[in-house]
């Protein structure tokens, strides 16, 4: 491949959540009906181009998974459906998020799409970590980072996040 098709496109919703560090989008190749292959293979490389060295998949099926052990991505697979226990997922999800980004990792997390699932565990996070000083704040800098607004499920993960205790 030459030229600016081999640098891949940028995924659907692409956004930094902390700059050259975690960031958020869609599922590559988009979801549902309008999920495409090529489309899939062009933002993956895209994202190997960036410089990712993990992709944290929430999505509850194994999709894309194949893909990304194709195109030598390192990456984890939580699934996190509506009948999941958030505060059990949470208690295992951040803190392997806090010691890869430690080691210097640069992860993109994605479900189907950014939604609350994604924007509270992205705010949830920002407390866990001391990024937000309190829960109100981590679901104003979730809303603020994703430009949309919480709704009572995404603030649900974010206050479950603030209740945990990070290890330091």
């Amino acid at each position: 491949m030459k030229g600016k098709w081999a640098q891949g496109i940028t995924p659907r919703h692409f956004t930094w959540v902390i700059k050259d560090q975690l960031a958020v989008c869609e599922r590559p190749g988009g979801y549902g009906p309008n999920h495409r292959r090529v489309r899939r293979q062009e933002e993956i490389i895209w994202l190997r181009e960036q410089g990712f060295t993990r992709i944290i998949s929430l999505l509850t099926s194994p999709h894309n998974l194949h893909v990304y052990e194709e195109m030598d991505m390192a990456w984890m697979h939580v699934p996190f459906g509506r009948h999941d226990d958030p505060v059990k997922l949470l208690s295992t999800l951040l803190p392997d998020l806090r010691r890869l980004l430690g080691k210097g990792e640069r992860i993109l997390m994605h479900q189907d799409a950014v939604e609350d699932t994604v924007q509270g565990t992205i705010g949830g996070y920002l407390v866990y970590a001391g990024l937000a000083p309190d829960v109100p704040r981590g679901v104003e800098m979730a809303e603020r980072l994703l430009s949309r607004p919480l709704s009572s499920s995404g603030r649900e993960l974010v206050g479950l996040a603030g209740q945990l205790t990070p290890e330091r």
